[in-house]
């Protein structure tokens, strides 16, 4: 007993020597063995130090007000009352996080990789297992966890370019020129680190679509190139105008080189489809003025109107015949976060990148093993998406009924908010044509913009900061992608099941109602000629 007690005495002395050492050194309060604080020295990183041209970066879909919403929200959970029950995020197109369930092949031909076990189970149907075999026979030791080639699985690379040769109906596709990116996002910002060079009147301009994705104009802001705002028409459903393009790019030119052309077809935030036409028209104007065309195409299974079709931008420039083909500069992108999938976390997607000149894409190669590669169960799901089940496999039934249901479901909802946004007083919303965001202008009467002005605020801003902290609905103000000016909008998604997204639109308008007569009190007169103005803006915005 007395050996029994001392042992428990020293391992006692022990454990509290051992957290009073840790208690000395784990705290920025330490103090030393004299008792004295311990100096802290100036940080080597501070806002003073900090990279200026990540301070340039500015990324809406993530801004204050999404940041203001986690706060409502965590308040909520924790018992703050508020004058609503949930914050609903309309801000991001993230499917999943909506609502929306995954597509069954995907899952099992992702699960099948990353567990191969299950290829045992009689719960995986054949045609999810074979294709999950041949992906892992491509991945070093078969394993999903091993890095794949910067370029990306060859087999999903295969898979690939036979899709966008299918897609696009026989125009050829060279696997050599599909490189797969973590989302569409990365392989955008590796196309504009190799455009980007020059200084002062010789530094690379970026044309870009306003309102635009702001991934655009925080990727120009970090890499210090040159924005080139082009105008979309919203008096002609956002179309893209030759006559604007020529206008940017030659009033661009007295201060930069533009080198880039960037279009983003289905439209973010806009919804539009362009026609064939116009992208004819587009890729003639790249052609003429040599520019490097960058091709957004992450929406393109995501087309609604009955009226519109998805024209990709190399099918178009093969059709203009070998000497646009095989001289003009383009890098398409697509993604698994989009389509009917949705699968935004697994950050998988693609580029096909033509007429490259073979030592820039010695060097592309270079600048991508920099990231060693991919994550490559997105690859996988990238694959899954290219090379889906065929009519004589056993999962086409189910892959084809829950790929028409997500589609038919986004259609509705797309009618359903052009519908009911252009109903409400005070705002207009052009068709959704595609996408997944409706992008309505809307009226802010002069005292509400008196009052954004006097808070160094943008007047959209600070209408979606009182919608929010009024009915809990978080959108993004129209000012986060561009607009022209003295015209206000808002982006919000059109993802929320159609039960969800009606009660969203139904306090969207009540709240759109209470807004103009909070801030339209006292000035009636005043109030009538700014909406008579709006009604003309919104027939011809400029």
């Amino acid at each position: 007993p007395f050996k029994s007690a001392l042992l428990l005495r020293c391992k006692i002395l022990h454990t509290f020597n051992i957290y009073s050492t840790y208690d000395r050194f784990s705290t920025a309060e330490a103090t030393v063995d004299t008792g004295h604080p311990i100096t802290m020295r100036e940080k080597t990183l501070t806002m003073a130090t900090l990279n200026p041209q990540v301070k340039a970066v500015e990324y809406a879909v993530r801004g204050p007000i999404v940041i203001k919403a986690g706060d409502i929200e965590r308040g909520l959970q924790e018992g703050v009352k508020q004058p609503f029950t949930e914050v609903i995020k309309a801000n991001i197109g993230d499917a999943h996080a909506m609502g929306q369930q995954p597509i069954t092949f995907v899952r099992q031909v992702v699960a099948l990789c990353c567990f191969p076990e299950l290829m045992d189970s009689p719960a995986f149907p054949d045609d999810a297992k074979q294709r999950a075999q041949r992906i892992l026979q491509d991945c070093g030791g078969h394993s999903l966890g091993s890095y794949s080639a910067s370029q990306g699985v060859e087999c999903v690379r295969r898979d690939i370019a036979d899709y966008i040769a299918q897609r696009d109906q026989g125009v050829p596709a060279d696997w050599n020129n599909i490189y797969l990116t973590t989302g569409a996002s990365d392989g955008i910002m590796s196309i504009l680190k190799l455009l980007v060079s020059g200084q002062g009147r010789s530094r690379t301009g970026v044309m870009i679509p306003i309102p635009q994705y702001p991934l655009y104009s925080a990727a120009i802001s970090e890499l210090e190139a040159v924005h080139i705002n082009y105008y979309l028409d919203e008096a002609n459903c956002w179309a893209l105008d030759i006559e604007e393009l020529q206008r940017a790019y030659m009033t661009a030119k007295h201060h930069c080189q533009p080198r880039v052309l960037c279009i983003i077809n289905p439209g973010n935030p806009t919804g539009q489809v362009q026609s064939k036409k116009c992208i004819e028209e587009v890729l003639h104007f790249a052609y003429e003025e040599n520019l490097f065309v960058m091709a957004d195409e992450v929406y393109q299974d995501n087309v609604y109107s009955p009226d519109s079709q998805f024209h990709s931008f190399k099918k178009v420039l093969y059709e203009m015949g070998p000497e646009y083909f095989s001289n003009v500069e383009l890098a398409s992108f697509h993604s698994t976060s989009k389509g009917y999938t949705g699968e935004c976390g697994f950050r998988g997607g693609y580029m096909e990148v033509l007429n490259m000149d073979p030592q820039v894409k010695a060097q592309l190669v270079k600048l991508l093993s920099v990231r060693l590669c991919p994550p490559v169960s997105g690859q996988a799901a990238m694959d899954v998406i290219v090379n889906p089940p065929q009519r004589h496999e056993p999962s086409y039934a189910q892959f084809t009924k829950e790929k028409r249901a997500v589609l038919d479901a986004l259609a509705h909802k797309a009618r359903l908010t052009e519908e009911i946004l252009n109903s409400v007083p005070g705002m207009t919303c052009n068709p959704v044509q595609g996408a997944m965001y409706a992008f309505p202008q809307i009226f802010i009467p002069p005292r509400a913009i008196q009052e954004a002005q006097s808070l160094s605020m943008a007047p959209d801003m600070l209408y979606c900061l009182k919608l929010l902290e009024e009915t809990g609905i978080c959108v993004v103000p129209g000012s986060g992608f561009g607009q022209r000016e003295g015209t206000y909008h808002f982006r919000m998604t059109i993802l929320p099941n159609p039960e969800k997204l009606k009660v969203l639109l139904e306090k969207l308008k009540e709240f759109h109602l209470r807004f103009l007569e909070e801030y339209s009190q006292q000035e009636p007169q005043t109030n009538r000629n700014a909406q008579d103005q709006h009604s003309e803006m919104s027939k011809k915005p400029d």
